[in-house]
């Protein structure tokens, strides 16, 4: 008999292994503590993939496959993955191990450690998910100092003719409408009313209580409100297309206390667990596009396009290219604490109050709240990207590390010095207040810049740009700021730095 394993973000029901069987085969899988616990994970993000993982189970066994299946509380469960797979290869009398590549590091040397002990035939499968190997970004960058995301998209536009007018011209006369994405939502246009699933976890939960699995964030346990099976993120995935798609371009950089979603899909966790594929995504919202052009730019579907053709492509490439080191990199020399209201929301900054509560809360934020208010703060005083990274890996839903470190280490943080960013992502208050209305009704004010009232980010910006300056001596994009740094009055400049220390100093005053 075979055993393949699965793990719990390789629930792919378009996956070849299930159209020809033909041996007589075992699938396995399991909740456990290994899981659990090496970071600190919010219990929407355990509940979300526990849930979907029992969903997936059901389907295999409706369409009559064998499986083995522990939950957390299993009297069988060794809370360990090799534990498990040597019980069930012993019990089972097992003659060949089969399993898909994993997406994690960690997990794939613990595999491979694994079969390389193993006396029996092992055999490892594609998850048939990505639309590049673990290596394509490599060898697309090959000789080349940089690896620039936009030559990457274009070229993944070519390959799967992806919004190309012809073989080598794309839709619409351009490669990329970034520049119409950055629109302030204002309360117009409407936003419809959010996709709902409400799902009782409780069961779940308790199991979780039971084992004393520590977990950051909050749930409704009643309510429990992501997709977790593929008709879930099918209707998802419809939903966007109907209601959201016509705006999304347009305001998907924007930010509001109120409207935490706006014109976002939510499909992240859909697609990083393998129940919707990428390019099945991409079809879907081109060819909604297609027949409702009239009603739709095509900016909005080319934003949508390039995250995911895009940028998520670019990031998994990215990571396999540069682990293990990478998740070490801290090229910026940061050692500060991460600040305590990170776990809490519990600070008089609106913006930081809000994405952060909205985190705990909901288990998301999207990608310019992670980047420019989060992670923004978090470079601003040069916290640790060690800190920065467990959080991150752990208070979303969709956050899986292939994804999560080099969004966080890279994009946000510029730990690794500029391998997937140009420069760092930091800002004052001004754009915070440009792309949101955070800064209405907060307790600082974003016009003032080093006073007892004024905005954090203000002082925290020029502080940041003063320490690191040598840094970013040779970087063409830094010039301009770090030109206005030099040219910026010294007594001005010692006071924004006087305030921003005390600041990083004594964060949980703020």
């Amino acid at each position: 008999m075979k055993l393949r394993l699965l793990l719990g973000d390789q629930l792919n029901y378009n996956h070849s292994w299930y159209k020809n069987e033909q041996d007589e085969v075992c699938y396995f899988m399991a909740e456990m503590r290994q899981e659990t616990d090496y970071t600190t994970h919010h219990i929407q993000k355990v509940v979300g993939f526990f849930q979907s993982m029992r969903n997936f189970k059901l389907w295999l066994k409706s369409n009559k496959r064998n499986v083995v299946y522990y939950e957390l509380n299993h009297n069988d469960n060794q809370q360990n993955l090799v534990e498990n797979l040597k019980q069930i290869i012993a019990e089972k009398n097992i003659t060949k191990f089969e399993y898909q590549l994993p997406d994690e590091y960690r997990l794939d040397i613990q595999l491979k450690n694994f079969c390389n002990e193993l006396s029996i035939e092992t055999e490892v499968f594609d998850t048939e998910h990505f639309l590049t190997s673990r290596t394509d970004l490599l060898d697309f960058f090959k000789g080349k100092k940089q690896y620039m995301m936009e030559y990457f998209y274009r070229n993944m536009r070519k390959k799967y003719d992806v919004l190309m007018l012809t073989k080598k011209d794309p839709e619409g006369g351009k490669w990329n409408f970034d520049q119409s994405n950055r629109k302030k939502w204002t309360g117009k246009p409407e936003i419809p009313g959010k996709k709902d699933f409400y799902k009782d976890v409780s069961d779940i939960v308790d199991g979780i209580n039971k084992s004393n699995v520590k977990t950051i964030g909050n749930i409704n346990s009643k309510e429990f409100n992501w997709p977790t099976s593929r008709k879930d993120c099918l209707s998802l995935l419809t939903y966007f297309c109907d209601n959201l798609l016509m705006y999304f371009g347009d305001y998907q950089d924007a930010m509001h206390p109120e409207e935490k979603y706006l014109f976002h899909s939510r499909l992240s966790f859909a697609m990083n667990s393998k129940m919707l594929h990428p390019m099945e995504v991409i079809t879907t919202v081109i060819g909604y596009w297609q027949n409702n052009k009239d009603n739709i730019d095509i900016s909005q579907v080319e934003g949508f396009v390039r995250q995911i053709l895009g940028w998520r492509e670019y990031m998994r490439g990215m990571y396999w290219a540069k682990m293990p080191n990478y998740k070490n990199l801290n090229k910026l020399d940061n050692h500060n604490r991460l600040p305590s209201f990170y776990w809490t929301g519990e600070t008089k900054m609106n913006c930081m109050r809000s994405a952060i509560k909205q985190s705990l809360d909901d288990s998301y934020a999207h990608h310019i709240q992670r980047l420019m208010i989060t992670g923004n703060y978090a470079l601003l005083t040069m916290t640790n990207p060690d800190e920065v990274d467990q959080w991150y890996l752990g208070v979303y839903i969709d956050a899986i590390e292939w994804v999560e470190i080099t969004n966080t280490r890279g994009m946000s943080q510029f730990a690794d010095g500029g391998l997937v960013a140009t420069k760092p992502y930091v800002s004052s208050g001004s754009y915070i207040n440009k792309m949101s209305n955070y800064c209405k009704g907060c307790h600082y004010k974003v016009a003032k810049k080093h006073e007892n009232d004024a905005c954090p980010f203000n002082s925290l910006y020029w502080n940041f740009l003063d320490e690191k300056q040598a840094y970013f001596k040779n970087n063409q994009r830094m010039s301009m700021m770090l030109n206005l740094l030099h040219k910026m009055d010294r007594e001005k400049l010692n006071k924004l730095k006087e305030r921003a220390n005390h600041i990083i100093e004594n964060p949980d005053e703020y």
